[in-house]
C-alpha cells in the first residue's frame, strides 16, 4: 500500500509514494517508475500470473474491494479491511504528529478501495506511533513518505490491493497519494507531497488531499531539507524525526 533526488535527472533514473519499489530493499517507495528499466520491478511485485489460478478464483462482486493477504508479516496485526467500502464522498481526517496536526480529506468516491484500506487501517491503530522515515525534498519531486510502522521503508499491512488509477493523476502540493512496489501492490505505505512534483508519473493512487494548514506544516519541515541517505532520492529528514502519533476519521 509508500527518497531524495539530489539532482532530478540522475535522480528520476533511480527510481522506479507512494511509488515503486528498490530492488536493494524491497522498499515500498514514491518515485518515478517511468524511466525505471523492467529488472528495477522489486520483489514485492505480486505474482500471481497463472492463468489457471486467475480462472478459479471467482471476481470480487460489483462494488466490491479485493485485499489480498501477501504472504508478508504485518508491521502490526491487523485484520483484512471489509470488502464492501465502509464510507463514500468526502472523509475528513487529522493526522497528529510531532510536526503538529496535518487535516486532510480523503476522496472515498474515487478511490473506494484505496480509502476503504486507509479508514480500516486508521481505525484500527495500525498508523499510531509510526516513523515518517522518508523526505524527498527535489523541486520536481518533493514528498514525506508514511505508514510503515516499522519505519524500516519496507513494512506493510500484510495485504496488497489493486490499483485505482485514471491515468491522468498529478501530484500537485497538498496532494496524498500510495506508495507502491509495482502495479496492483498497494499497502499501507503512503506520501503527502508538499510541492508540485512533475517529476511522477501516473501510477500512484491518488486517494485525498492535505488542508492549507497542514501543508504549512509540511513545507516549513521541508525547507531543512533531508539527509540525501536513501539510494533511490531523499532520506531522513533534516528537521528531525517526523512521526505520526495517531490518525482519527471523522
Amino acid at each position: 500500500m509508500l527518497k531524495r533526488l539530489v539532482a532530478v535527472s540522475a535522480t528520476l533514473a533511480c527510481l522506479s509514494l507512494a511509488a515503486c519499489g528498490n530492488e536493494a530493499d524491497g522498499d515500498e517507495t514514491a518515485a518515478d517508475p517511468s524511466t525505471s528499466s523492467s529488472s528495477e520491478t522489486t520483489s514485492e511485485t505480486p505474482s500471481e500470473t497463472p492463468s489457471e489460478s486467475s480462472s478459479e478464483s471467482e471476481a470480487p462482486a460489483a462494488g466490491a474491494c479485493e485485499y489480498v493477504e501477501d504472504g508478508s508479516t504485518a508491521a502490526k496485526p491487523v485484520d483484512l479491511p471489509p470488502s464492501e467500502p465502509t464510507v463514500s464522498g468526502e472523509v475528513k481526517i487529522v493526522f497528529k504528529t510531532t510536526l503538529g496536526d496535518i487535516p486532510a480529506t480523503l476522496d472515498a468516491d474515487a478511490t473506494p478501495c484505496t480509502v476503504n484500506s486507509f479508514v480500516s487501517l486508521a481505525e484500527q491503530g495500525f498508523f499510531d506511533d509510526s516513523p515518517c522515515p522518508r523526505m524527498a525534498t527535489d523541486p520536481a519531486f518533493g514528498i514525506l513518505q508514511c505508514g510503515d510502522p516499522s519505519g524500516t521503508g519496507s513494512g506493510g499491512p500484510g495485504y496488497s490491493f489493486a490499483d485505482e488509477l485514471t491515468g491522468q493523476e498529478t501530484y500537485p502540493a497538498g496532494t496524498l497519494a500510495m506508495a507502491n512496489a509495482g502495479p496492483d501492490t498497494n499497502g499501507s505505505q503512503f506520501f503527502f507531497v508538499f510541492n508540485d512534483s512533475p517529476g511522477l508519473t501516473a501510477n500512484y493512487n491518488v486517494f485525498g488531499t492535505v488542508d492549507p494548514a497542514g501543508l504549512k506544516l509540511l513545507t516549513t519541515a521541508a525547507k531543512k531539507g533531508d539527509d540525501g541517505s536513501h539510494p533511490a532520492g531523499g532520506g531522513v529528514p533534516n528537521a528531525g524525526p517526523i512521526d505520526i502519533q495517531s490518525v482519527t476519521i471523522g
